[in-house]
């Protein structure tokens, strides 16, 4: 029989009627004679409750404790997905991340799988059984639960897909697919019926909240075909897959707002070799993700460095800084909160020029500053001002007529 893989994220099971929903279209899916791994998140706002509750006991909460805290919110949702399937007849058994035979490194919080032992789930999808696997948690060589960080459950979803060799990989939301923008945004975005992986990453790690950036770059290594669909409707979704030649003929794909950044301006450090070594070593060592780098010609023996990194690891940054500073002879760090990255992608800018002159014509033409720019081979990245970021979004999209037949 042949393995399907469902991921349902939070807002499609966020109540007792949306999981009667959600197991009613996996009870489908099985009578058509399919083996069914169902992947599930925390309902639909528990996560940040019990962030908000670990904040509220203690300012900075040990990374391990949140693991045990927020790995919580999906055994209620498998435990519950698993009831449901049984309310109306369909053997069902539910699996934590550890159960499944998820492995993890032992970074807490941010957890990487290292490999997944799938012998339990394929026994007792062998015995006819629905397996419901709690998405975003995984366990180290230690025996310490661990979490994948935000958007963990797309990931889980894809490792399963690759370690089962499934044949299908659906990943369940509240939006029918990957769009040119955020349409709530943009109201003239359009969906895409298929987008490659290099794309679908850059747009994942430039603030488009669809999938998570390293489930999709997971199933670029893999080779794991998926399509993004919504669990509120039967419409065809956005098929992710390897590029294809016809995909180069369309010059930008989409465009993606990240306002989860922080601006980080580490200045007077000393012009010499290393210092910027030391710098952001001691960021890798506190597992913080550095995004846009920039540093300016020194002066006078020392140098600026500005950089970006999620908001929330703003103090953690801060505090990983300080000793290294002392070290290199000073300086002083500043934060930036109130600032938004912009992002255009599109595999076509590998052989279309002039995608940057339009980009920055279309944000002069309104008057949006540009703080910091980045490019990659299929994409441009600029810092803005956080009170603009919706307008550009706009402005960026109609540059480009992405709204366009």
């Amino acid at each position: 029989m042949p393995i399907i893989v469902q991921k349902y994220g939070g807002s499609s099971v966020g109540d007792v009627e949306r999981i009667k929903n959600v197991a009613q279209r996996v009870k489908a899916t099985r009578d058509k004679g399919n083996q069914l791994v169902v992947v599930v998140s925390a309902r639909a706002g528990v996560t940040n409750d019990l962030i908000a509750r670990a904040r509220a006991v203690c300012d900075q909460p040990s990374e391990r404790e949140l693991d045990q805290l927020l790995s919580i919110g999906e055994q209620e949702s498998i435990a519950l997905m698993a009831m449901a399937l049984h309310g109306i007849g369909v053997g069902a058994v539910s699996f934590t991340g550890a159960q499944a035979g998820i492995f993890t490194d032992a970074a807490h919080t941010k957890a990487r799988i290292k490999t997944i032992d799938a012998h339990a789930i394929a026994k007792d999808l062998n015995a006819g059984r629905v397996v419901i696997v709690a998405g975003f948690q995984g366990i180290d060589e230690d025996g310490q639960t661990t979490t994948l960080g935000r958007g963990g459950s797309d990931l889980t979803a894809i490792a399963l897909a690759a370690a089962l060799k499934a044949g299908v990989c659906e990943i369940y939301t509240d939006v029918d697919g990957v769009y040119t923008a955020d349409p709530r945004v943009v109201k003239s975005a359009r969906k895409l019926d298929e987008i490659s992986y290099d794309e679908m990453l850059e747009l994942a790690s430039s603030g488009s909240k669809v999938m998570q950036s390293r489930s999709v770059e997971f199933a670029k290594k893999y080779n794991v075909v998926f399509e993004v669909r919504s669990s509120f409707n039967h419409n065809p979704g956005t098929i992710v897959k390897e590029e294809v030649t016809y995909m180069e003929k369309v010059v930008v794909r989409g465009v993606a707002v990240d306002k989860d950044q922080a601006k980080v301006v580490v200045s007077n450090i000393a012009d010499k070799p290393g210092s910027a070594a030391k710098v952001f070593r001691s960021l890798a060592d506190a597992n913080i993700i550095v995004d846009m780098i920039v540093q300016n010609v020194g002066r006078h023996g020392v140098a600026n460095l500005t950089f970006t990194v999620p908001k929330g690891d703003t103090r953690k940054a801060v505090k990983a800084l300080e000793p290294v500073l002392k070290e290199i002879g000073g300086g002083e760090v500043a934060l930036h909160e109130q600032i938004a990255k912009l992002s255009v992608v599109g595999v076509g800018m590998k052989t279309h020029s002039g995608v940057a002159a339009t980009l920055f014509q279309a944000l002069a033409g309104v008057g949006i500053n540009i703080d910091l720019i980045s490019t990659s081979e299929i994409k441009i990245s600029v810092v803005i001002s956080l009170d603009r970021a919706d307008e550009a979004a706009r402005v960026a999209h109609a540059a480009f007529d992405l709204g366009a037949d």
